[in-house]
């Protein structure tokens, strides 16, 4: 089987831990790459994150540390859901700094999309900044990119903004640029994330799977989106799930315009579903999935983690 070359554009975050542990562990994956945002949590903490998912899974990735604060203002922080470290919860063994790559995540980037044999499928799991500097700085990298999976962006209210969500919002301009970019664009946003849940009883038996689920269900009991009892939000695992089993989704071709104007919907990822705008569709949204189906995928999925 020819495993699909995805780089992970991240800021771990607990829900990216999840994640990556499953594009790690994925047959029909090969991450060729794992670049750093700050987000979550500061970049110096996100790469510490990353390594540390690595070295808990013994994997020999490169990692790239990247943007320490959005294009045009510092940058934003989630460490009140996600706590002071980003993956407060499990006791983590330090990472191997060997996997730290001595150039930046935007060169990183470029180098390893410009050096693949095949098209790159970019994985974006936190702000959007990396990304968007790449485009800005070395656009002859599109060739090479089969398509963008993000999670992020929202057709209604938000979760950071009233109507933008934390990924899109925390760096709008960044949001902008790549949404503009022209590729193939795949939103993985609130519509599906806040659907996409694990509640306590799913938490117990991850738990008894192996390691690895214990590792999760440790952070799980840190991870504050609003509580196991309600359902836990794995936001970013909606990214891999679309990889992996996108037939629990339900998308709509349509235009997407990012408001990057001072004001109360600074940030909006705006989603014209009706036409009103007339312009051509740039996302495929994801508007619905399959709750349970989701559920029972991304337990198979731990359940397969070494």
């Amino acid at each position: 089987m020819n495993k699909r070359p995805i780089i992970i554009d991240t800021d771990p975050g607990i829900d990216d831990a999840v994640a990556i542990a499953v594009a790690l562990n994925s047959e029909r994956l090969d991450v060729k790459l794992i670049t750093t945002v700050a987000g979550n949590v500061d970049v110096e903490k996100t790469t510490n994150n990353a390594l540390k998912i690595l070295k808990f899974f013994n994997k020999s990735i490169p990692v790239a540390k990247g943007c320490s604060r959005h294009i045009l203002k510092t940058a934003v922080s989630a460490s009140n859901v996600h706590g002071e470290s980003g993956m407060d919860g499990y006791d983590f063994e330090e990472g191997d700094r060997k996997n730290l790559l001595p150039i930046n995540a935007v060169e990183a980037l470029r180098k390893t999309i410009m050096s693949s044999k095949e098209k790159i499928t970019l994985v974006a799991i936190g702000p959007l900044t990396n990304i968007a500097l790449l485009f800005i700085e070395y656009p002859e990298v599109k060739a090479n990119i089969q398509e963008i999976a993000m999670m992020g962006g929202t057709t209604g209210r938000g979760n950071f903004t009233p109507m933008g969500e934390f990924n899109a919002a925390s760096d709008p301009e960044a949001t902008k640029v790549v949404f503009e970019s022209g590729l193939p664009i795949t939103m993985l946003g609130l519509d599906v994330g806040w659907q996409a849940l694990v509640y306590t009883d799913d938490s117990k038996e991850i738990k008894g799977y192996n390691r690895t689920g214990e590792m999760i269900y440790s952070l799980f009991q840190h991870y504050r989106s609003h509580g196991l009892a309600n359902g836990l939000k794995m936001y970013d695992s909606c990214a891999m799930a679309y990889l992996l089993c996108p037939e629990m989704y339900t998308f709509q071709d349509t235009y997407v315009a990012v408001d990057t104007n001072p004001g109360l919907t600074y940030g909006m990822t705006v989603t014209d579903l009706k036409g009103y705008m007339k312009m051509a569709p740039n996302v495929k949204v994801a508007l619905d999935i399959n709750g349970d189906l989701f559920r029972k995928w991304l337990k198979d999925a731990i359940k397969d983690c070494k």
